[in-house]
């Protein structure tokens, strides 16, 4: 069993999630982490308390978990990802939002709280339901949602926090419920109860929420990745396996070596974990079909750093996130983004290493097609000889992965 901090995990995935909605519908950073705290603090004046707001907090921050599938899927049918494209197609995001979700442990008691986010009191959303067909938990991140875009709570003074009790009054019966309307004007009474900017933000989400520290069987450790990887491949169309073929690569190679089917799956987290930082890294330049130039590789080399602020403060999670964002160092220093040594690499991390390379390799890219096992195993080999990577965990893989399919060509 491997132990997790709920409220860790899911409000550093989050901060990370925020600079996809940050490119593509243009809110202020931390939106993620508001939503959360706005949802909750209402959820407390109606009622809810203890884990029930915990679940509510947690689908205010996920509830654009499905932006990265959106844009992915957008561009492939030759649309736009603009902010007003978005706007006019909210429908979609939310179903593939409360897909992802749907794999989470805790989602019986989340139900429909997010394919139902941008549902409003009239029935004139994406879904048509009016307020008494819309969960509560929905209809408060709905609220928090619309408010914080409209306002930005990070930046909030007397006249926005005036204009925004005016709005929600104006629009109640229309974009919102009476009883969630009362609960925005109950919660807020104040200016200074509204503004959330980054310093006021994080003690509240720890303070007031309850911490669910709890206990994760493999499955669940797997589900809880796949949930993960799936937001982090989408973030490019070039990469779209790249975390869930390394999470199964670790995984499978934690059962060559014999050990435990937890110690497997806290593997098959760490690769699927592994690029949460290319959350933050332009699509742009993920996305350039040509050769970087000096300054966009060292962009792109900021991923691993990013994965590195996303990941070391999850508790339950401390080896898992070494693994996970030390993909990139090497035996000899020369890696990133700390330079470490031989001597401050561990066997998972050496492993987590080697298999990025390797399944990297292995994927088709823009400038080239994805290699065969021989072809990948020569550089891996080549890199042995220049004293970057482990030379038995690169043996190994060699036999574990011999008879791997080639890539389709």
């Amino acid at each position: 069993m491997t132990e997790i901090y709920r409220n860790d995990l899911i409000y550093s995935v989050s901060y990370a999630l925020d600079f996809v909605e940050q490119d593509l519908v243009m809110v202020a950073p931390h939106h993620s982490k508001r939503v959360a705290l706005l949802s909750a603090l209402m959820g407390r004046t109606m009622g809810f308390s203890g884990e029930e707001l915990l679940n509510l907090a947690v689908c205010g921050a996920l509830h654009d978990n499905a932006l990265t599938e959106y844009r992915q899927l957008r561009a492939a049918a030759g649309r736009a990802a603009e902010p007003e494209a978005f706007s006019g197609d909210l429908g979609l995001h939310c179903s593939l939002g409360e897909a992802n979700i749907a794999r989470l442990s805790f989602y019986p008691q989340v139900k429909e709280a997010i394919l139902c986010h941008h549902e409003n009191a009239d029935g004139s959303g994406p879904f048509g339901r009016t307020a008494a067909e819309t969960p509560a938990f929905a209809r408060l991140i709905h609220m928090a949602d619309s408010v914080d875009a409209r306002f930005d709570a990070s930046r909030m003074n007397p006249d926005k926090f005036c204009a925004a009790r005016a709005f929600v009054r104006e629009n109640t019966g229309s974009l919102y419920d009476a009883e969630t309307a009362d609960a925005f004007a109950r919660s807020f009474s104040a200016p200074e109860e509204l503004a959330l900017d980054l310093d006021t933000l994080d003690r509240p989400l720890r303070v007031e929420l309850p911490e669910v520290r709890a206990l994760y069987s493999p499955e669940e450790v797997i589900r809880l990745a796949d949930f993960f990887a799936k937001i982090i491949d989408y973030k490019s169309r070039f990469t779209y396996t790249h975390s869930t073929g390394l999470a199964q690569k670790a995984a499978r190679m934690a059962a060559y070596y014999g050990w435990s089917e937890d110690m497997q799956a806290r593997l098959y987290l760490a690769g699927a974990l592994h690029d949460v930082g290319k959350l933050m890294v332009p699509s742009d330049i993920l996305e350039k079909p040509g050769k970087l130039t000096a300054e966009e590789f060292e962009q792109i080399k900021e991923h691993a750093r990013g994965s590195f602020r996303v990941l070391h403060s999850i508790r339950g999670l401390d080896e898992v996130g070494r693994w996970a964002y030390h993909h990139h160092e090497k035996l000899d220093g020369s890696g990133y983004p700390f330079g470490k040594t031989a001597a401050e690499l561990g066997p998972q991390e050496r492993l987590m290493a080697c298999l990025d390379i390797y399944q990297a390799l292995r994927e088709d890219r823009p400038y080239r097609a994805g290699m065969s096992h021989g072809q990948a195993m020569d550089i891996l080999i080549s890199m042995v000889r220049g004293g970057q990577l482990d030379p038995q965990i690169v043996e190994d893989i060699g036999i574990c992965f011999c008879r791997q399919p080639e890539p389709a060509a």
